[in-house]
């Protein structure tokens, strides 16, 4: 035993190094990780800890990080404030609205892209790739002036005239952002990615093309609906120039656009508005919490392809 234990010939001099290269590399990336990690949560753990202070405190020079009298009642006058149920009602229709569009449409123009050859389908990829480069904001002109000139809406003619059109209606928030690029160009990476022989064998036992889509090619794609879901839900909830250039009343204000009302010519009211925009993120956090395995792997996954 000891014989044999002698005659092992010693690790490498370079296989050694090799592994303190590996190792000192992994150290320094899970600090380098850890601190930009750390930098990312501080304005979160300072947004909640602003709201539980004082005006008073929150005006001095001399505060620190933490309350010195913690006013949890902060949260309830903020509610009070305006009609946030209302707010967060028409905020959770809109983003599910948006979500349910997105991902239904948008997986079954990326399937059809990726699995069904038809002349044109290339350039309508390419079309979609050159929308993903167009900014947000540039949008906004043209989709405000379909929607105010939307015809036989609001009362409008056949030509769009004499009425408001889509404005200050349900119509206007959900159906602009129904569907995006990247969603169809997510989903359209996924199915590309799947095997022939699943659409070979479902063809050969008699499946529609729909079917095949919805049973059999869908459920090996989860990781892409649950990312394309969590990003459409963000999007929606979080936005706010949109809403606010489409309604004017309070019966269709979203949440985002209620938290302006702690803003005054007067000044901002920051213990009202940190609560409000702490209860406005609050659901972002717990969505990603629920389904961070599969977006971080809908992520790395369509990275690869």
């Amino acid at each position: 035993m000891a014989t044999t234990e002698l005659l092992k010939p010693a690790p490498a001099p370079r296989a050694r190094t090799r592994a303190r290269t590996v190792s000192a590399g992994r150290i320094a990336l899970y600090a380098t990780l850890s601190v930009v990690s750390l930098l990312m949560v501080v304005p979160f753990v300072w947004m909640v800890l602003t709201s539980l202070k004082t005006p008073v405190e929150i005006a001095s020079q001399d505060a620190g990080l933490l309350p010195e009298h913690w006013q949890f009642g902060n949260y309830l006058d903020a509610l009070k404030a305006a009609p946030f149920a209302t707010y967060a009602r028409n905020s959770f229709i809109i983003a599910i609205s948006h979500t349910v569009l997105n991902v239904l449409i948008a997986s079954m123009a990326g399937y059809a892209l990726a699995r069904i050859k038809f002349r044109g389908s290339e350039m309508i990829f390419y079309l979609f790739i050159a929308a993903l480069m167009i900014p947000t904001y540039t949008k906004v002109l043209p989709e405000f002036l379909i929607v105010r000139f939307m015809p036989l809406a609001g009362g409008n003619d056949i030509l769009g005239q004499g009425g408001s059109g889509w404005l200050d209606s349900w119509w206007a928030l959900i159906i602009p952002g129904a569907v995006t690029p990247f969603a169809v160009f997510l989903f359209r990476q996924f199915y590309l990615d799947l095997p022939v022989e699943l659409e070979e064998a479902a063809r050969l036992d008699g499946l529609g093309e729909f079917r095949i889509y919805a049973r059999i090619m869908s459920p090996q794609v989860k990781p892409a609906f649950i990312t394309v879901a969590l990003l459409t839900f963000e999007s929606s909830w979080n936005n706010f120039l949109w809403p606010l250039l489409v309604t004017h009343t309070d019966s269709l204000r979203v949440i985002q656009v209620g938290l302006s009302v702690f803003k005054t010519e007067n000044g901002t009211q920051w213990h009202f508005l940190m609560a409000g925009t702490t209860l406005a993120t609050l659901p972002m956090v717990v969505l990603f919490l629920i389904g961070q395995r599969y977006f971080v792997q809908g992520f790395a996954t369509a990275g690869l392809k």
